[in-house]
């Protein structure tokens, strides 16, 4: 996930590696494409869309296209940066006291109150949860959607759930994406944050305050 290499004239952090940080665009944007292809689909409230997109049977065409760019992010780290995968999948499975405790003292930092937060890792609990809930609507899209862009290779029920499963995951997905785009560039507390997936490093400062068990790492390791 990173070298964690602190830049001492500037206490900054290395946090994320190029190769993180690309796939999450990749994946930002594809999701983005698939939104916009996707939602004269879901409502005629959008169907002003489909002149832009150039009519219905493209939307259709470009949305299939954008679900399997959607996948390659995944992909790409499955080959080219394997150890942050690896270290991402573990980090957000590994919930701990301190994980829970995020939980009671996060409203009170979001609300702009002063909370003595607990110590957390490399990724706090919010963004491990955040994290989870993502992987569970891309699962939910990806599987719906292989069974209504091929049905006839499934059972009929399995069609017929598809559907409700797809608005299910999408769903999920928007309400996940909206929260994580906010604190991400919106919160005062937290905003400082993108700095980690556009230049791949975070101030020191925010690492002590957000990721204290982190930070207590790079000092043990003498970085």
């Amino acid at each position: 996930m990173s070298r964690n290499r602190i830049h001492s004239e500037q206490q900054m952090v290395r946090r994320f590696t190029r190769t993180f940080i690309v796939t999450h665009w990749l994946y930002a944007s594809s999701f983005l494409a698939l939104l916009v292809t996707g939602l004269p689909m879901y409502t005629e409230f959008f169907d002003w869309l489909y002149p832009v997109l150039g009519g219905p049977a493209t939307a259709r065409q470009l949305h299939r296209i954008f679900a399997v760019v959607f996948v390659v992010p995944f992909l790409i780290l499955l080959v080219f940066d394997r150890a942050s995968l690896k270290n991402w999948l573990k980090q957000i499975l590994s919930w701990k006291k301190h994980d829970f405790q995020f939980f009671a003292a996060f409203p009170k930092e979001f609300f702009g109150f002063h909370t003595d937060m607990p110590k957390q890792d490399f990724f706090n609990a919010g963004e491990k949860l955040n994290s989870i809930l993502q992987m569970f609507s891309f699962l939910l899209l990806i599987l719906s959607g292989v069974f209504m862009w091929f049905p006839k290779y499934f059972p009929k029920w399995l069609q017929v759930w598809s559907y409700p499963i797809h608005d299910i995951g999408f769903g999920l997905a928007i309400a996940v994406v909206v929260g994580h785009i906010y604190l991400s560039i919106g919160h005062p507390s937290s905003r400082v944050s993108i700095k980690g997936m556009t230049k791949g490093y975070v101030p020191m400062k925010y690492v002590e305050e957000h990721h204290g068990r982190w930070a207590d790492e790079l000092r043990r390791q003498g970085k």
